[in-house]
């Protein structure tokens, strides 16, 4: 899928045509210790070393006006594990995430941000400073609520799958679309990208 908004982030999830019920009640009762907890310990620290790369790569763009390109595939490849990690206690896939964040176009989960060739100093400063208050908290409001409405979709997602083996297309493609607006927020906060984000997660 191609972000016809011309954005950076392109998210993309393989929809499955059938999903195992077996696999689904051990990632809804055992998921967040055989999947949650290994990954959860590992992105933490990583999540450290990206927040630290995006205040080194904020200085970077001041007197360059770019983003150390080796600094920006690490922090791609967290959000990239983040988001596979994500997808699959979401129940959206049966493919258990890799420890890594590194691109493989044959896994259902996809992401790719754009590397930008040069940035805005000014549009920097402005996000470094204001960026909480006219991006984050406008957007923060729109995902809790989002947020809440894809935990009842969850709820629901789980015993439609448990009785057909099948997740409705649209309940996931609403769930994708999350994903979707969320990472596209971090990827603008995270100085990854001067573009905006779209008040919604349409592809």
């Amino acid at each position: 899928m191609q972000d016809t908004n011309g954005g950076p982030v392109t998210l993309s999830i393989e929809y499955p045509q059938r999903l195992s019920r077996g696999h689904l009640l051990l990632k809804a009762f055992l998921g967040w210790l055989y999947a949650g907890i290994p990954h959860g310990i590992i992105l933490t620290f990583y999540g450290i070393l990206v927040a630290i790369i995006s205040l080194i790569s904020a200085v970077a763009i001041l007197f360059t006006g770019r983003y150390p390109e080796w600094l920006f595939n690490i922090a791609h490849g967290y959000h990239c594990w983040s988001l596979r990690l994500n997808a699959y206690l979401s129940l959206m896939t049966d493919r258990y995430p890799p420890f890594s964040g590194r691109h493989g176009p044959d896994h259902p989960v996809l992401l790719y941000i754009d590397y930008p060739q040069s940035m805005s100093r000014g549009h920097l400063l402005l996000k470094f400073f204001l960026g909480w208050i006219y991006a984050g908290i406008p957007h923060g409001i729109a995902l809790f609520l989002y947020g809440i409405a894809v935990s009842v979709v969850w709820v629901i997602g789980f015993f439609v799958i448990l009785f057909t083996g099948r997740y409705p297309e649209g309940m996931f493609r609403f769930v994708e679309a999350y994903f979707r607006w969320e990472m596209r927020l971090s990827v603008y906060l995270g100085f990854m990208s001067d573009r905006y984000p779209p008040f919604h997660g349409r592809a």
